[in-house]
């Protein structure tokens, strides 16, 4: 994944939910697997593996919660996550737990293991999971089963790709008629670039192919759907989302945790595009170090540029004006630029341009934009 969008992790979440599935009776077990790709070789360069964000946050809920948490992956053995923040507190946390780095240093194969033996299942993403986990059989029939026994089936951003071609007892496949999410297209055409190509298929189009009902939200923001036992999340950045839904369908009721920055941040976001101009720019004014105020920038970076109408292009670009007075980085304030000029803003443009300029009086692309604006 880009490390621009690294920083773009979990906030508030839209929610979509329905009661089309029947709840049976759940197993009587506390314990969740969560799988993750075997594939990833070089912290990513050589092949892509899984998502340690995606595992570290929702171990952390899950322990939490009191569930018992084991870990599986195709083949078993060592795994190997793609690059990522050491130092963010939830990896922390389980960087530091010597029962949870035991577990990865040794997961389990998925041929080994019961579907009885487990409440819940939840996927990892990553791009990994695009490759190792939809050719695993075994893992295909453990989740059916899981499924049939009455337990929960869930998955994040490229995690659905396990359970395309899932069938159940009575040989439908469990996607189809159901409500679900995981990495769009859209999302796919901006940070896929290095894997996508040999993806067997792309997610959504699978999904959508299988009879799913796919529900998205916009470029990057978290997303979490709920349909009865099934719980899916789009990307990186629903996983608390997604976590705290399987332990609600346990029985339990999540316990209270502190919002993280970037949860903080991103509700300051909904809170702008909600049409409340002024509130989260005071907030940011009074506790600037409360935020994260990088991932505001870069939230609105990514959706300029995802961007294919002026409404959407102007929301960008209110996100981006959000961090500005906070961010010193020259590349948002050329992109806030080139969204002001889209706009047919050119003053507002050259402003943005000339403040670049003053930060690198070298920076070439300012230099070939002001051009454009000074035609």
């Amino acid at each position: 994944m880009n490390p621009l969008s690294r920083v773009l992790l979990t906030a508030s979440v839209c929610l979509l939910a329905t009661s089309a599935t029947p709840l049976l009776a759940a197993p009587s077990t506390d314990k969740v697997l969560i799988v993750v790709s075997g594939e990833g070789k070089d912290t990513g360069k050589q092949r892509p593996g899984y998502e340690f964000d995606e595992l570290s946050q929702a171990w952390g809920v899950f322990k939490a919660n009191g569930l018992e948490v084991e870990i599986a992956s195709p083949k078993g053995g060592p795994v190997e996550a793609d690059k990522y923040n050491p130092a963010e507190p939830f990896n922390a946390a389980l960087l530091a737990d010597k029962e949870a780095m035991r577990k990865l240093a040794d997961t389990q194969a998925t041929s080994t293991l019961e579907a009885d033996d487990y409440a819940a299942i939840y996927v990892v993403g990553g791009k990994g999971a695009m490759f190792d986990l939809p050719r695993d059989a075994s893992l295909r029939q453990l989740a059916g089963r899981i499924w049939d026994n009455g337990g929960i089936v869930a998955a994040v951003c490229h995690g659905p790709a396990a359970l395309v071609d899932v069938r159940l007892a009575d040989g439908s496949l469990l996607v189809n008629g159901r409500k679900l999410t995981g990495f769009s297209n859209e999302e796919e055409a901006l940070f896929g670039k290095k894997w996508a190509a040999e993806f067997p298929w792309l997610l959504e189009d699978t999904m959508r192919q299988r009879g799913a009902h796919w529900a998205e939200a916009p470029l990057m923001m978290p997303k979490l759907v709920v349909d009865g036992r099934l719980i899916t999340g789009q990307n990186p950045y629903s996983t608390y989302a997604v976590a705290e839904a399987i332990v609600r369908a346990t029985g339990r009721t999540p316990v209270a945790r502190t919002p993280s920055r970037d949860e903080l941040s991103m509700a300051l976001v909904e809170r702008l595009l909600a049409g409340d101009a002024q509130g989260p720019r005071d907030a940011l004014a009074t506790e600037p170090g409360r935020y994260h105020i990088d991932l505001i920038g870069i939230l609105g970076y990514y959706q300029a540029q995802a961007a294919t109408d002026d409404a959407a292009l102007e929301q960008a670009l209110q996100v981006m004006d959000l961090a500005l007075p906070h961010m010193h980085e020259p590349q948002l304030k050329l992109a806030a630029a080139e969204a002001h000029l889209k706009l047919k803003r050119p003053q507002q443009a050259r402003t943005l341009v000339l403040k670049a300029l003053e930060t690198d009086p070298k920076l070439e692309q300012a230099q070939a934009l002001l051009q454009r604006i000074d035609g």
